[in-house]
């Protein structure tokens, strides 16, 4: 049976997935060579700063590329960063066509790639598979287009949408399958936040863990609007690659910011707003750190804030098989609106299952 162009197109998507969470700022981008109906090479970008997944296929194809058809997640680059040109490297390797599935979709380059083969002769078609290959890249699209980092809301709670008990005690709602999955989470984003009484309740280290397989730890982020973290912290004396950044009111303690910096914090000055974190600015201030992506793993009042402020992205809710039956923290609180009419949508659901436990997610638009 001859294999289509988006049979060759989801090759490259798969390859583009193994660099997942290696990859930011930049995007996931996987490349399929294919000469006389035969797969010549393959690649991925595999982490930033590293070559693109058109020179890693060229390179796996040793030499057999001429007159070949290259399939690629994301539009070639035709511009020098920290990398030459890939449109240069395609034609030097004297590929005849390129199959894309999206254009760039930075809007200061988008087209450029294409155009620039094009002109040089290359048959040149976008669009194969464009829907899955956009959906991949969901947290480079919403960065290049808003300087602002793509925003997760993770919640686990039990059927009766409770996140803890009313003492506050947490551990665990969801089973070990579920708890896994959430480290994966961490592993695929730039940066995690909490609020400050989590970190008084719980002390997480909000690292990413997973056994037989690296991980990258994420920024991790506290909304702190009176800077009262405790110095002693997890985030502040356990050894991670990752920054704790601290987003604190105008009005705090100099003294004790300065002693949280000699720790390795960074604590952001930010204004405040209903008594606490404006969040617009603060996610704004991520972007300008290079932070493409944010796991919001907040308590109700911070889960209720960020929605109430329109900034989820994506919603990702564990359900366990348990009902608490009475007290219990919710999954939101705070002011709400008072109509069902005025309830916030999420579309394009999918269920998945860990465990007993289900996992529920959805995008808000």
């Amino acid at each position: 049976m001859e294999k289509t162009d988006a049979y060759y197109m989801k090759t490259a998507l798969k390859l583009a997935e193994k660099g997942k969470g290696w990859t930011s700022p930049n995007p996931m981008v996987g490349a399929v060579i294919v000469k006389d109906g035969e797969i010549s090479g393959q690649g991925w970008h595999e982490k930033a700063g590293g070559p693109h997944a058109e020179v890693n296929a060229i390179a796996d194809a040793a030499g057999r590329t001429h007159g070949a058809t290259m399939y690629i997640t994301l539009e070639p680059c035709n511009h020098h960063g920290q990398t030459p040109p890939c449109t240069e490297a395609i034609l030097a390797a004297k590929i005849s066509r390129v199959v894309s599935a999206m254009a760039d979709p930075n809007p200061d380059v988008a087209g450029g790639g294409s155009a620039y083969l094009a002109s040089k002769g290359v048959e040149v078609q976008t669009g194969v598979c464009e829907n899955e290959a956009r959906r991949l890249n969901e947290f480079f699209i919403k960065f290049v287009n808003t300087g602002r980092p793509f925003v997760i809301l993770k919640s686990a709670a039990t059927l009766d949408g409770k996140i803890a008990a009313k003492t506050g005690d947490s551990r665990w709602v969801t089973g070990p399958e579920a708890r896994e999955h959430v480290h994966l989470l961490r592993h695929w984003v730039d940066a995690i936040l909490v609020g400050v009484n989590t970190v008084k309740s719980d002390d997480p280290s909000l690292t990413a863990r997973l056994e037989n397989r690296s991980t990258r730890d994420p920024v991790r982020v506290i909304l702190d609007t009176q800077l009262s973290i405790p110095e002693d912290a997890q985030m502040l004396t356990r050894p991670s690659s990752a920054q704790t950044v601290i987003a604190a009111g105008g009005q705090i303690d100099p003294e004790k910011a300065r002693r949280l910096e000699n720790k390795g914090a960074r604590v952001l000055r930010l204004p405040a707003e209903n008594s606490g974190v404006n969040l617009l600015p603060l996610t704004e201030e991520l972007g300008k750190m290079g932070i493409t992506s944010l796991l919001v793993e907040g308590g109700s009042r911070v889960s209720a804030s960020f929605l109430s402020a329109g900034l989820v992205d994506k919603i990702c809710f564990f359900y366990a098989p348990k009902l608490l039956g009475g007290d219990g923290i919710p999954v939101c609180s705070g002011p709400g609106p008072e109509m069902m009419d005025s309830a916030i949508p999420v579309a394009d659901i999918s269920i998945k299952r860990f465990g007993n436990d289900i996992l529920v997610e959805g995008y808000i638009f």
